[in-house]
């Protein structure tokens, strides 16, 4: 015979409607009284009945989180602090991969819809953002993180892009730097515009010219980082200096210079975007922006979260989160 609420109730020597509000998390209830219900659930090993939970609330207690690509720390770093947010609201994730493109991100978009996730946290794949707008028509609520997009508004969480990678630049010129190559990706991307202007920014307050022929962009990833530090090396007069704009860039940009130990100078300094689990142990970088990745989507949950228990509508929030510098 299945059991009940009723049986957890008596188990608890409280009401039903105290199990449900536990059971629902509500913040009302009083530390012991939730403590006393949870272990009654626990003896008795009840099982909520999800199904019956979602017909009753119009909820089914899942949120969906949708990544350019799954194999990357960075979405996947995010993705642990999304899941340690929900893991204390009692929610559940569904993570879906755009595979970096919008027809994909559009068909996973539509596949949440029909899952009736309840929100979802959004890192896009490209700038474009005006098929998010099928999640507003249905009701759902979207927090975005990391990046911004054009045609669609929205919660978002973010990096202090410019700041980070200004700060990275300063700090290689106070210590004699003054002259600097760049490395990054599509300026479409509103992180990698945003750290291109903090790159800017740096040298022009320091009063060094920004060299066009040295600015190289591609992709996010190894392989376009490799290409492009090969495209630098290969120049009449490469820098010494370079900032590179993410983690997977400045791998690339690496095994070029390690692949070729015998023509690259053993002088050249990066500077680069995103303290990664190796970014210690690569060659010649001298300084990483390091930022919160984890709290980026612990953030991002409890705002979605927010938003998914208020009925009242409210201005959209652009949350800043600060960056800081580590040194090699």
């Amino acid at each position: 015979m299945a059991i009940t609420v009723k049986d957890v109730a008596l188990k608890a020597g409280v009401s039903t409607a105290t199990v449900s509000r536990v059971l629902n998390n509500d913040p009302g209830i009083k530390p012991q009284t939730r403590k006393k219900v949870k272990t009654a659930i626990l003896d008795t090993g009840y099982r909520m009945n999800k199904a019956a939970r979602s017909l009753k609330t119009s909820r089914t207690g899942t949120i969906g989180l949708l990544v350019p690509e799954l194999v990357n720390d960075f979405f996947m770093t995010v993705a642990q602090g999304v899941e340690d947010e929900l893991h204390n609201s009692g929610y559940g994730m569904i993570i879906c991969n755009a595979n970096e493109n919008r027809r994909d991100e559009e068909d996973r978009i539509n596949l949440l819809i029909e899952q009736c996730v309840d929100g979802v946290i959004i890192i896009p794949a490209s700038s474009e953002g005006r098929h998010f707008n099928k999640l507003r028509r249905a009701g759902i609520p979207v927090v975005m993180v990391d990046r911004l997009v054009e045609g669609f508004e929205a919660d978002a969480v973010l990096a202090d892009n410019v700041n980070g990678a200004y700060s990275a630049v300063a700090h290689l010129i106070s210590s004699g730097c003054r002259r600097f190559g760049f490395i990054g990706g599509s300026l479409e991307l509103s992180n990698f515009s945003e750290r291109f202007e903090g790159f800017k920014r740096a040298l022009t307050d320091y009063n060094i010219p920004v060299e066009e022929p040295i600015i190289k962009f591609g992709d996010v990833h190894v392989e376009s980082g490799y290409d492009l530090m090969e495209e630098l090396m290969n120049q009449d007069n490469p820098p010494q200096n370079i900032f590179i704009a993410n983690y997977f860039l400045h791998v690339g940009a690496t095994k070029y210079l390690l692949n070729n130990r015998e023509t690259a100078s053993s002088e050249i300094r990066i500077a680069g975007f995103d303290d990664m689990a190796l970014s210690s142990i690569l060659g010649f970088s001298s300084v990483t922006v390091s930022q919160p990745m984890r709290e980026m989507g612990r953030r991002a949950a409890a705002l979605l979260l927010r938003r998914i228990n208020t009925k009242t509508p409210a201005p959209c929030q652009l949350i800043r989160l600060k960056t800081s510098l580590v040194t090699h």
